[in-house]
């Protein structure tokens, strides 16, 4: 924790540092997305990946949007919110001078034909997760109703929402995934070839594989910004390749998986250039109750006592991470300190798959991107430590973009995977709730009666303190019933080169920057 507060104070002081110089207009601002070697889709509201997310952030904008400096989330596309003397229903005053691409001004009624397209239920927007605790949303999912009745239009720019839980909205409608879409123009057949949204740039060219090109919206509502005139992001999956553009200065920031972070530490020049962040993602490999050994508690708990997590986060991911000790991480409100987490015990394991009916072991298949920190790298040194108590694991390597799909669609005997783990511990906890689809997150298909009650109970308190305790002891029978291998929480690292200014120390995921902050000095080589 020591370590955790550390960082937060020198990525304060870094982010405090960048924003006190006078930010300079014009000039090309070069992302990378990190994550795979292209984007899913021109629609956010397809993608459940980072990947994807980190260009919608230019394009789009939520209801909300996160606040690094304080950690919270805050209104985005609203004045005020107010909220009912229960806390159910809150009332928005929505902003007059939100303007799409193509000029016309967002009304409540794009919010309301965005949140009902989530809830298609012909479909698998992630975006459901958080939009199916708005009033009727399930029962408009499931036929039973031809709206959602939770959405109420008051005028043009008054919007009340209905929940079925006392919940802060901040936490449910911030995402890429519920990204507010121009209703009437979403509906044309050639949207998503050009996509319009709210956002700080307006969508130019996505050449799949190569580049998502992105120009100044010379009407965004936030006077004076963006900045930049243009951003241009590259999905760039390998490790290898970033690093050779980063220093290169093709590129202005990539994300340093564990061998980079150890080389750039090393360099004088680069180490100054350095943001980290603990983030709130654990990393994990799900295991699917389908699969008949690991519908037994026994062998996926045998699974978490037949790991070294320690040995690979120490020799593989080179400590750029903190040990999980069970799914909500570090910086987590509900964070149990007083957890420990599952020993490194192969005798254990082995006596646990013997009382399962598997004194033999037996045999997965095991579904991994290529992912250095939480891909094929992982499972490869993880096959002789399950080897030694009888279990054999064969790989099925997949596309970094197409894993969330698989994911969703639970076409995987097991995956390993980096998941969002907050930093609203209820609705990451929801990932747990029975009634929460796999395609919204509980990807697992976990269920247990003791856990809903306690899920239950922590959103229809008052008390803070309370609905604290009750996600903990929830957390803690997960943990206990092991639907996954508890990996790692993340620390993310990003390099920076010296002339790009305004970052922020996003916990909720670093690759994530509002472009609208972001600017460059002139000896940026695309300052012009």
């Amino acid at each position: 924790m020591k370590r955790l507060a550390l960082t937060t104070a020198l990525t304060l002081t870094m982010a405090f540092s960048a924003q006190a110089q006078e930010p300079r207009r014009g000039g090309t601002i070069r992302f990378t997305a990190p994550y795979a070697a292209s984007f899913v889709s021109n629609d956010s509201h397809v993608s459940n990946q980072i990947q994807d997310e980190i260009y919608g952030n230019a394009l789009h904008r939520a209801l909300y949007k996160w606040d690094s400096t304080n950690n919270k989330p805050v209104l985005e596309l609203a004045k005020s919110v107010t909220a009912s003397a229960d806390g159910t229903v809150h009332t928005f005053k929505l902003r007059d001078d939100a303007l799409f691409h193509n000029g016309r001004k967002m009304t409540a009624d794009d919010l309301i034909w965005t949140y009902t397209r989530l809830m298609d239920p012909t479909k698998n927007y992630p975006g459901a997760a958080y939009v199916r605790r708005v009033k009727g949303a399930q029962e408009f999912q499931k036929g039973e109703a031809k709206e959602i009745s939770g959405l109420k239009k008051i005028d043009d720019f008054t919007l009340e929402i209905t929940l079925i839980e006392k919940a802060d909205p901040g936490f449910l409608f911030r995402t890429a995934t519920t990204s507010i879409y121009p209703a009437k123009e979403a509906q044309e057949p050639d949207f998503f070839n050009k996509p319009i949204g709210l956002g700080p740039f307006k969508f130019v060219e996505h050449v799949p594989g190569s580049r998502m090109v992105l120009e100044r919206w010379e009407k965004f509502y936030q006077a004076g910004k963006p900045y930049a005139d243009k951003v241009v992001i590259s999905p760039m999956g390998e490790a290898a390749a970033r690093d050779i553009a980063f220093r290169n200065k093709e590129i202005d920031v990539s994300i340093l998986g564990p061998t980079q972070y150890v080389a750039y530490q090393a360099d004088p020049n680069l180490k100054k250039g350095i943001l980290e962040v603990a983030e709130v993602f654990t990393r994990n490999m799900g295991m699917n109750p389908n699969f008949k050994p690991f519908s037994d508690k026994r062998v996926r708990q045998a699974i978490n006592h037949a790991i070294d997590a320690d040995l690979i986060i120490k020799r593989l991911v080179r400590d750029k991470a903190y040990r999980a000790t069970g799914w909500l991480p570090l910086s987590s409100p509900a964070y149990d300190k007083d957890m420990k987490p599952y020993d490194f015990n192969p005798e254990k394991a082995k006596k646990l798959l013997t009382e399962a009916g598997y004194p033999d072991g037996f045999e997965f298949e095991w579904t991994a991107s290529p992912n250095e920190s939480w891909g094929v790298p992982i499972v490869e040194a993880v096959i002789p430590m399950l080897a030694k108590v009888g279990v054999k694991v064969k790989i099925k390597p997949v596309e970094g973009s197409a894993l969330g799909g698989i994911v969703s669609k639970g076409d995987f005997q097991a995956y390993i995977w980096s998941n969002t783990s907050g930093p609203d511990p209820l609705t990451q906890m929801k990932c747990f709730y029975s009634q929460t689809p796999q395609s919204a997150c509980n990807y697992t298909t976990y269920k247990n009666p003791a856990v809903d009650k306690l899920i239950e109970e922590a959103g229809a308190t008052d008390d803070v303190a309370k609905r604290i305790d009750l996600l903990k002891k929830a957390n803690g029978i997960v943990y206990e019933d092991a639907p996954v291998w508890f990996f790692n929480y993340n620390k993310a690292v990003m390099a920076y080169q010296p002339w790009l200014k305004g970052l922020q120390p996003n916990a909720t995921e670093l690759a994530l920057q509002y472009y609208e902050d972001l600017w460059v000095d002139a000896s940026s080589p695309a300052a012009k």
